[in-house]
């Protein structure tokens, strides 16, 4: 064995060797947190790796980024064959891929072309990263150095890549696939030369193979760490749908902290997420919170858990072994939450999912927010003051508001409806909601939607006096006892019933009663209303043939909707209120910037509704402006806390003249026939 391969094969041994050490003690860190099985359907789950991880459909939804980073990741995926040549070589000179035969040559092509794409992406990414400098770019010193190296690194992996090949074509190799490397080999002269050329082709080869390795080993220091943990990552996200929050066992004994209040509470999952943030910013920028001036920034949030990780689970793993000295001790006492994240951050996230949905390596940002939310509420009772009034006004009343649960049903004196006590022999549940039953504004929503239920013969009942919150407001403020307990009266109620069917106009009881409690034992085909209304029109049960009465600014009516993010982040549901609202003769739908699964929340959602907001710019104003911006006639929700909240808006700008605020079952019952006569719900 000549001296050349037995420096390489010691060189390789050690970089590899110190690659796996890392690379144990990471997972090992990622082993301390909670168990979470992500082993179901592996079958789905490798859908998502390819779609997502290697298809890079989350990135792309950034176009220059995107592509950016597309060519990056495929040339890297492209190149791994042509690094493997050149280990190859580190143990016999002759070595290549050509026993592939006739695929060779169009893999060599490939290699050419994607070293090409990847140098000119790398010095587009430095380019923007130095020169166009994004706001959510601007990270501190050691994150901006940190980037760099990565960004150098790869692009000198190109340069030695192509000088060992070109280098190579003039100690006479030839090969007319290796069209870039050939171009660039007259650099280097004629072979008469040949001991010169050989040189640098000696030089660009441990160049190349020092650099990789260099790469694969600050790689656990980096946070390009992503490099090898998103695609278990993408692997292991949920299969649930995103808006399904997971149960607590409040009924184990001798358990003195539930929720998380440092990374050993956490899950597995939500330590490897730390590991995979790419500290790209997408979720920080989407963030509304964020983005009106909160101390919130979901990139925080996950790279905290990473820090304080990488802090605690050194001493974590070495516990038995003593060493209590004052600096472990110091490390001991702090405290996740509290330390790393302060309780403002945490309070206030809206839960809007708007994180969640940009993040391009599947990281789940609320999950873990609601986890450490249920740390500070049930193991410390420690939560903003106005959260308190709501939370006895749901053990007292069964609603967050201050009103008694036995006028529950006073909305719907006079309109001729049964509850389920009187006759539970209907097609369909309609659940009027908190709001539905007690705030004056959305009581009228409610009567609209019941009216067009009758006029269109559905026979449908209500729960009445039994119905009582779903249990939304207590489980994403981290009251997961009471969020329980309210979950589980109604569903003994439900089950009384024998109910097959529910219709709601809240997104936040639809997302909970068709999401979380089938957790225990209440399986329910759950439709919210403005999918049920287009059901309606479609089937031919209401007729649509009205324009609307609308302020002067428009003679048809220009209306913008206002996607509400527990029903479209949440459940995918973004088509069934356009079409009803296009169903209206003459309407005039106008989609704001932020529309769809890009929707700005409203500022309600999270348990925000009950909470004041007292720093940085209003939420719910910012969405209105925008909303304001189109010059609308209405505009258009499908949500009570979404009216409510955009309502205030428009009083805050002082256009409730110009402008109304409307839910599209409100729209929908203008629109219809006046001489379609009501049809009893009896």
């Amino acid at each position: 064995m000549s001296l050349r391969s037995t420096i390489f094969i010691v060189v390789l041994a050690l970089a590899f060797g110190l690659f796996l050490a890392n690379l144990l003690r990471i997972i090992r860190y990622i082993r301390l947190g909670k168990p979470d099985n992500r082993y179901d359907q592996p079958f789905r789950r490798l859908l998502n790796v390819i779609v997502i991880a290697f298809g890079q459909k989350k990135l792309l939804r950034e176009a220059f980024a995107g592509w950016m980073h597309f060519f990056i990741f495929w040339g890297f995926v492209v190149l791994l064959a042509a690094i493997l040549e050149t280990i190859g070589e580190g143990f016999s000179p002759q070595f290549t891929f050509s026993f592939l035969g006739v695929f060779y040559a169009p893999l060599i092509f490939l290699e050419e072309l994607l070293g090409v794409l990847v140098t000119v992406s790398v010095i587009a990414a430095l380019y923007r990263r130095y020169v166009m400098r994004p706001k959510r770019l601007q990270l501190n010193v050691h994150a901006r150095i940190d980037a760099t190296i990565i960004l150098v690194l790869i692009l000198l992996i190109m340069i030695s890549m192509f000088g060992q090949n070109a280098s190579r074509i003039s100690l006479g190799y030839s090969m007319s696939a290796r069209w870039v490397s050939t171009a660039l080999s007259s650099i280097f002269g004629s072979s008469s030369e040949s001991r010169q050329v050989q040189t640098w082709f000696e030089i660009f080869w441990w160049m190349h193979i020092l650099l990789v390795l260099a790469f694969l080993n600050y790689l656990p220091y980096s946070k390009h760490f992503h490099v090898v943990s998103s695609i278990p990552n993408v692997y292991f996200s949920s299969l649930h749908p995103p808006g399904e929050l997971k149960p607590l066992d409040l009924e184990v004994e001798n358990v003195e902290k539930f929720g998380a209040l440092d990374v050993e509470d956490l899950s597995w999952k939500n330590l490897l997420d730390g590991y995979t943030c790419t500290e790209c910013g997408r979720c920080t920028e989407a963030c509304p919170a964020n983005y009106t001036g909160k101390p919130l920034s979901p990139r925080k949030i996950i790279m905290d858990i990473r820090d304080r990780l990488q802090e605690k689970g050194p001493l974590l793993l070495s516990m038995t072994r003593g060493g209590d000295d004052e600096v472990r001790k110091g490390i001991l006492e702090r405290t996740l939450v509290h330390h790393h994240i302060a309780d403002e951050e945490l309070w206030s996230c809206t839960t809007c999912m708007a994180c969640v949905q940009e993040c391009p390596v599947m990281i789940e940002h609320v999950p873990a927010i609601i986890e450490m939310r249920r740390g500070l509420v049930l193991t410390e009772s420690d939560f903003p003051p106005e959260l308190q009034p709501m939370y006895q006004n749901l053990e007292r009343n069964f609603t967050p508001w201050a009103f008694s649960y036995t006028t529950r049903a006073d909305w719907a004196e006079g309109l001729n409806i049964k509850t389920l006590a009187e006759d539970n022999n209907v097609e369909v549940l309609f659940w009027v909601g908190c709001a539905g039953s007690f705030d004056a504004r959305y009581k009228k929503v409610a009567v609209a939607f019941a009216k067009l239920m009758q006029r269109a013969g559905v026979k449908f009942g209500i729960l009445g006096t039994e119905e009582k919150c779903t249990g939304d407001p207590a489980r994403r403020t981290g009251n997961e006892y009471l969020a329980q307990m309210l979950m589980k009266e109604n569903i003994e109620t439900l089950n009384r019933y024998h109910v097959a069917k529910i219709v709601t106009m809240c997104p936040h009881c639809f997302n909970t009663l068709k999401n979380e409690y089938r957790q225990f034992g209440g399986t329910f085909e759950v439709v919210h209303h403005t999918q049920f209304i287009y059901e309606l029109i479609e089937a031919g049960r209401l007729k649509v043939s009205k324009a609307l009465s609308v302020p002067p600014s428009s003679a048809e009516g220009r209306v913008t909707y206002h996607d509400p993010c527990y029903l479209g982040r949440y459940n995918r549901e973004y088509n069934a209120p356009r079409a009803a609202l296009k169903s209206i003769p003459g309407l005039e739908l106008v989609e704001m910037g932020r529309s769809r699964d890009r929707s700005f929340c409203c500022g309600a959602g999270g348990g925000r509704m009950w909470m004041e907001e007292t720093i940085g710019k209003r939420i719910n104003l910012e969405r209105t402006e925008e909303a304001l911006s189109l010059k609308p006639d209405v505009i258009a929700t499908a949500c009570p806390f979404c009216m409510t909240m955009l309502s205030d808006g428009v009083k805050m700008k002082e256009q409730e003249e110009e402008v109304q605020v409307r839910d599209i079952a409100e729209l929908i019952l203008e629109a219809i026939e006046k001489e379609e006569p009501d049809v009893s719900n009896g």
